[in-house]
């Protein structure tokens, strides 16, 4: 048996030989860099200049305390975002199980066993043995498999929490969206109110020049005619505004029910000039962008694990154990250390090793694919918010100008009419001018409204870029990787890990 300092000295040979190892290591597979991408230097559309609106948080964009009140719900209770904080928390959890592969593994057991002895008719002995055996186990990263592993999980749990970012913005846009239509409905609502009883007195009045002999039967009908369209449109508004309530109460994490109300349609604020930013700062504000770039990245990771799985691997193993000879005496009769080490190389695997690194080199092509895809699609839909904005803010001020010339002509054809110098056939069709230029008045509030929303969240408002590079300042990826790496396994194991 060998002595103990014998013992001591191989392991620590074995220490040494091992840190040697790990320091040589390599990394197999490429390290990510960013794709090239279309750039621009500015937008198409005309723009402000100044900070970017996505810059600004959410509650300095809605003056409405009632649709504060509704987002900040939504933020607390959205199923969506719950579904997405749940899965940031599996992602730091599968960052734990890549780390830990960097790690020994240890483990303790037990053995034992009881008999009994009789001498020549004496009382029975009890006797047996047991023994205490330590284990360690450890795999060499030789060529960084786990190394890229770990580094592919990090990746992907930060995609993850970009995706969570993702989700929030549209919720919070969703929210004042949905608000906006609301609002725009129930001013709808009350122009056809206001229009159906107008033409109930119309109507009353028609009554009595009928029943009179002074009016055809013609004026008679038409008057009937557009009292019962005012209500049809009417019915169709009522089952609007309860259907958009019932949307708004689902973004809220509520069964439907009826949504309070803040200001109306025209106490909300459309933004008179909306700066946009440069078009370079959306690919680092944006977070579906940057979640797709992530997810690059991890996938670039995952080429190194497939590499490395080609190269042979070599685990370390070493054992501590001591026993007894009697359970009535559990003095150590016998210990040992046991030290040793397992080398693996593939020698023909009919090619599956290979098709496994072509398998992820072809998920990283397509995945570039999709980011620079993302990227086109963010400079798509910044651009068509922009032209919205600027369009939608025109457009209101023509339909201005159109319901106040209706709403002219309605007083000049009623008296045109009154003095039997015009058809009542022409009156109505000023009528529903009017009617109509006030509706769609309404319905283009709501799109200039809603167009600032659609910026706000194309620029991927929510957070100000110079907060987060402040706080992130002087840390590579790279680095970032490696805390998050450290922290993330220590977190709240139990048990033996």
């Amino acid at each position: 048996m060998r002595s103990g300092g014998a013992r001591c000295a191989e392991v620590r040979r074995l220490a040494v030989i091992t840190a040697a190892l790990f320091a040589s290591a390599c990394l197999m597979g490429p390290e990510y860099e960013r794709p090239e991408l279309p750039e621009a230097e500015e937008y198409r559309a005309s723009t402000t200049e100044g900070e970017s609106i996505a810059n600004l948080p959410w509650w300095e964009i809605y003056e409405d305390e009632t649709l504060r009140e509704l987002i900040a719900e939504a933020l607390e209770n959205n199923n969506d975002l719950r579904a997405s904080l749940a899965r940031i928390a599996e992602a730091r959890a599968v960052v734990g199980v890549a780390a830990s592969e960097l790690y020994p593994q240890l483990g303790v057991g037990a053995a034992g066993g009881l008999g009994a002895r009789t001498s020549d008719g004496g009382p029975s002995d009890s006797t047996g043995d047991v023994a205490l055996i330590g284990s360690a186990f450890y795999q060499v990263d030789l060529w960084g498999r786990i190394r890229r592993g770990k580094e592919a999980a990090v990746r992907s749990m930060l995609a993850t929490e970009e995706s969570y970012r993702t989700v929030t913005i549209s919720i919070v846009a969703a929210v004042a969206r949905s608000y906006f239509v609301l609002r725009d409905l129930d001013n709808r609502l009350e122009v056809s109110r206001r229009t159906a009883e107008t033409r109930r007195e119309s109507l009353e009045a028609m009554q009595v020049r009928f029943d009179a002999g002074a009016i055809s039967e013609v004026d008679l009908n038409q008057a009937q005619i557009q009292f019962a369209r005012a209500e049809g449109t009417v019915q169709s508004l009522v089952r609007a505004v309860e259907q958009a309530e019932n949307g708004i109460s689902v973004l809220l994490g509520r069964v439907p029910t009826e949504i309070p109300r803040g200001g109306s349609l025209y106490d909300q604020v459309a933004l008179p000039a909306v700066p946009a930013g440069l078009p370079s700062e959306l690919l680092e504000r944006r977070p579906d962008v940057l979640g797709a770039e992530l997810r690059l990245a991890a996938q670039t990771s995952r080429i190194g694990v497939a590499e490395a799985s080609r190269f042979p691997s070599l685990d370390l193993t070493a054992a501590l154990g001591a026993q007894t000879a009697q359970l009535t005496d559990m003095s150590v009769t016998n210990s040992f250390i046991d030290v040793g080490f397992d080398v693996f190389a593939p020698l023909f695997t009919g090619g599956l090793l290979k098709s496994n690194v072509d398998i992820e080199r072809a998920r990283t092509e397509a995945l570039a694919a999709d980011y620079e895809q993302t990227v086109l699609v963010a400079f798509r839909e910044v651009e068509d918010a922009l032209i919205a904005v600027q369009t939608f803010r025109e457009e209101y001020l023509a339909a201005q100008r159109e319901v106040a010339a209706a709403s002219n002509a309605v007083d000049i054809a009623w008296i045109r009419y009154e003095d039997g110098l015009t058809s009542f056939l022409e009156y109505l069709q000023v009528e529903r001018d009017l009617f109509n230029a006030e509706l769609r008045r309404s319905q283009i509030y709501q799109g200039q409204l809603n167009s600032v929303v659609d910026l706000y969240e194309a620029l991927g408002g929510g957070w100000s870029v110079v907060e987060d590079e402040e706080e992130e300042a002087g840390e590579e990826e790279s680095g970032a990787d490696e805390d998050a790496a450290a922290e993330e396994p220590a977190g709240d194991d139990e048990g033996g890990d």
